[in-house]
């Protein structure tokens, strides 16, 4: 299976936030790709000051304009992320379209970007998100795919859930920032699709130094075995990858990983 990463830049402009988006679907579609991954928060400025003005809810305009962008060029859309609302409370939301527009799947964030950095980054998404509760996986083409949003990607129990569900690939719309970018950003991916022996996808949005948020970019695709298969670096594009199954299966054949799991002993016996 062909996929596609899109890069794309962030401006204050929801509506041509999602127009740019859209088009970079078309292009990928036309070269051939079956499946597109948008960044995390690919149509709002990653600040919480304007998650809840930008918060739309599921079956509002973007999640129309998604759908019918997938519709139109026949492709399954894991439509980056969006501040959604529903019942007053503000999610970050992962929407999954397959190929007739129909939502195929959907993730709320399960972890909050609560972070301070000495001398550094400094963010506190629970201060406007409610956390989600849901491990997400979805079939499509006879592949099953892991879903989860940027700083879930950062708690190695999820990842293994949804392998343990039968993901073969995970996709993770992300913005990693300039201070956890160089450091983890790579090593992240490539451990993940290691434990996990999956592919690993991670698209995030392009970098602006002016902007509110700088994005480390970087988006990336790697093997089952941790092999970086592709790599973007700061500026707008759309990365191509072949998704070959006979990897994963190959990796987990040779390097019995997840059969020779000795579950009996992974409990933890707390001593009073």
């Amino acid at each position: 299976m062909k996929v596609a990463l899109l890069q794309t830049p962030v401006v204050f402009d929801k509506e041509q936030n999602v127009k740019n988006a859209c088009a970079r679907v078309r292009e990928a579609a036309q070269q051939g790709a079956r499946l597109a991954v948008l960044p995390e928060m690919f149509c709002c400025p990653y600040s919480t000051q304007y998650f809840a003005d930008y918060a739309e809810p599921a079956g509002g305009p973007v999640w129309q304009e998604l759908s019918r962008c997938a519709a139109e060029n026949r492709i399954c859309l894991v439509a980056g992320s969006m501040p959604e609302l529903e019942n007053g409370r503000v999610y970050n939301t992962s929407f999954v379209f397959g190929p007739d527009g129909r939502q195929l799947a959907r993730h709320r964030k399960m972890h909050l970007f609560d972070v301070e950095f000495d001398g550094g980054q400094h963010f506190r998404e629970s201060d406007t998100f409610t956390p989600g509760e849901d491990v997400t996986t979805f079939d499509f083409e006879g592949i099953t795919f892991g879903l989860c949003i940027c700083f879930d990607f950062r708690f190695p129990e999820l990842s293994r859930l949804m392998a343990l569900r039968g993901a073969q690939v995970t996709i993770v719309p992300a913005a990693f920032n300039m201070t956890t970018g160089p450091l983890h950003w790579e090593t992240m991916f490539r451990q993940r699709a290691t434990d996990d022996q999956v592919y690993t996808l991670g698209a995030a949005p392009a970098r602006d130094e002016a902007g509110v948020y700088v994005s480390y970019a970087n988006s990336i695709l790697c093997s089952p075995m941790g092999q970086v298969l592709a790599r973007a670096g700061a500026e707008p594009c759309t990365l191509y990858a072949e998704l070959d199954m006979e990897a994963v299966q190959a990796a987990r054949r040779q390097l019995p990983l997840l059969s020779a799991r000795r579950k009996a002993v992974y409990t933890l016996n707390t001593l009073k």
